[in-house]
């Protein structure tokens, strides 16, 4: 549509069903397009809406629907399509460029974290193995079990201020072992 005028299908009338749909097309479709023009103020939309409800119009035909009004039909559709519209996806979240989809963090690690992730993980678990049971026993329940310093104390029947100087030590033998073997400390 330019300048408040409606593109009219080109092609020739060849039966009577297409050169009705024809003159409707030219009695409604300035009143269609306005009916959607004021609900989204913009041309191009109206002319979608307008487009889309004469197709729905053209497909009711063909199936042999008979539309007894077929202004108030095409009216009615066409708000219907206005407001659906309104909710669709699209309309609400529009497209983006592919540098802003970038930045979208998965809520998964990536298979390269996740398999060095794993492969610390196993490190960590065999420098464990070796280290006295006491230090191993300390760091599961703190950092395996996330037990909180005064459940530990409970558990093993020493005081909160033991407990902490146990986890500083087991912590500090577990990272002079760590670097031993090369692995990377987190920064």
């Amino acid at each position: 549509m330019k300048n408040g005028t409606v593109k009219q299908p080109s092609a020739p009338p060849s039966d009577p069903l297409r050169a009705e749909f024809e003159a409707l097309y030219q009695r409604h479709s300035r009143e269609v397009w306005a009916l959607a023009y004021a609900r989204w103020m913009n041309a191009d939309t109206a002319m979608d809406i307008t487009q889309e409800a004469f197709l729905r119009l053209w497909k009711q035909w063909e199936t042999g629907e008979t539309i007894l009004n077929p202004r108030a039909w095409l009216l009615r559709v066409a708000r219907n399509l206005a407001e659906d519209y309104a909710k669709s996806a699209f309309r609400r979240n529009g497209t983006h460029p592919p540098q802003t989809m970038n930045g979208v963090q998965a809520h998964e690690p990536l298979p390269l974290d996740r398999l060095e992730q794993e492969e610390t993980f196993a490190q960590l678990r065999e420098v464990l193995e070796q280290m006295p049971k006491a230090d191993r026993e300390i760091l599961t329940f703190r950092y395996a079990l996330d037990y909180e310093t005064e459940e530990i104390a409970e558990l093993l029947g020493i005081a909160s201020t033991a407990v902490h100087m146990r986890l500083s030590r087991a912590r500090q033998r577990l990272a002079e072992r760590l670097k031993a073997q090369g692995v990377a400390q987190p920064q």
